[in-house]
């Protein structure tokens, strides 16, 4: 596309009056609308100065945590920024620089990881971890971890 990737377009949903409308689902019953307040979402698309990281209590789910996680809309999204990735797939270095120019510059309040129970995925807590030391920030920062079958196995505050 001559204007770039859509995908990549920051989105705000909060100022939309209609993001809380229900929507039917295709079994035609009726549920909340998406909890998502932004777009982008991946990590990798995510700009460092993205308007809705300031201030912001940021989410961020390893790619495979939406579908392992019932709960997620209602318990761990509302109200919360958010941005996804995969420490297994993804560029490690790439993320911990971004995390970096997030926690030094964003205003940030907090930030929870979410990762599942298998040993590919802790790397996300790693990297999150790496990019607010190298960034002096002081953030309080949660971890969680969902096991396969979407229950929250771990929930720690991390010092």
């Amino acid at each position: 596309m001559a204007c770039g990737c859509p995908s990549a377009n920051i989105v705000d949903f909060r100022k939309a009056p209609d993001s809380q409308t229900p929507v039917e689902t295709l079994d035609t019953e009726r549920v909340e609308a998406s909890a998502l307040s932004h777009w982008p979402v991946k990590i990798r698309l995510v700009p460092s100065n993205a308007p809705f990281l300031k201030d912001a209590d940021l989410l961020v789910l390893a790619d495979c945590v939406p579908a392992a996680y019932p709960d997620l809309h209602q318990k761990l999204l509302k109200g919360r920024a958010v941005m996804m990735g995969c420490p297994k797939f993804d560029q490690v270095q790439e993320y911990v620089d971004k995390f970096e120019k997030i926690c030094r510059h964003s205003g940030v309040k907090r930030i929870t990881t979410v990762i599942m129970d298998v040993p590919c995925c802790s790397g996300l807590h790693t990297i999150v971890r790496r990019g607010l030391a190298a960034s002096g920030a002081q953030i309080p920062l949660e971890e969680v971890v969902i096991d396969r079958r979407g229950a929250i196995v771990q929930h720690c505050k991390v010092a």
